[in-house]
């Protein structure tokens, strides 16, 4: 027989380039949540992961890279979210505009220490430019998809309202309920945040979202 077929093959003993991103990314998340930016350093980020600080320097090169990393996996995960919900709900404009609202009260998404990521990075926007840029690209577009629904609701219910000025009132409605859930978890819940914004849209189409 032959040996090489007989010799087992080696277990796989290092995490793929992908896995190990993931997991330092994942650490980071954790470290800003409990530790604010400022302090989240990569000797921290290293600490949380229990890896070295020059695997971090490896896959990211500077601090700075990685929070813009972080960053951007948080949106495109909420970005994914965003056209799973569109894609999984029903056919109405009205279906479809209460997945996109409710994906800010999804689990994924809506969990303490991404709600403080979240709060974090807008907060240090004003004065990062990069920060700025790509939370307003994800804003930009989670507020078109939200006003072009908008509009198709309005057009079908003959509603006297701006569709923009919805949108807003919605997105800006989600943002305080995503602040209240971080600060006062045990007065506000997740459900009862996409209750509330659910009321929202009853108030504004009524015949579209009947109580």
């Amino acid at each position: 027989m032959n040996e090489t077929l007989k010799k087992p093959r080696a277990k796989r003993r290092t995490a793929s380039r992908e896995e190990r991103q993931g997991q330092l990314i994942r650490a980071t998340i954790r470290s800003i949540a409990r530790n604010g930016l400022s302090e989240t350093t990569i000797a921290a980020v290293a600490t949380e992961a229990g890896l070295s600080q020059g695997i971090i320097n490896l896959h990211f090169q500077s601090k700075e890279r990685l929070l813009e990393e972080t960053l951007g996996f948080i949106v495109d995960e909420y970005r994914t979210a965003w056209y799973k919900a569109l894609e999984n709900s029903g056919d109405s404009s009205a279906e479809k505009l209460a997945a996109l609202a409710g994906v800010d009260f999804d689990k994924q998404i809506c969990q303490p220490n991404k709600l403080a990521v979240w709060f974090a990075f807008w907060g240090e926007s004003r004065s990062r430019l990069t920060y700025r840029r790509i939370c307003a690209q994800s804003s930009q577009e989670y507020k078109l998809l939200m006003t072009g629904l908008c509009e198709e609701i309005i057009e079908e219910g003959g509603y006297k309202v701006n569709a923009q000025h919805v949108a807003t009132g919605l997105l800006a409605m989600n943002g305080g309920l995503w602040l209240d859930i971080l600060i006062s978890p045990a007065e506000m819940s997740a459900d009862q945040a996409r209750e509330i914004s659910l009321s929202f849209l009853r108030g504004v189409f009524p015949r579209h979202f009947p109580g």
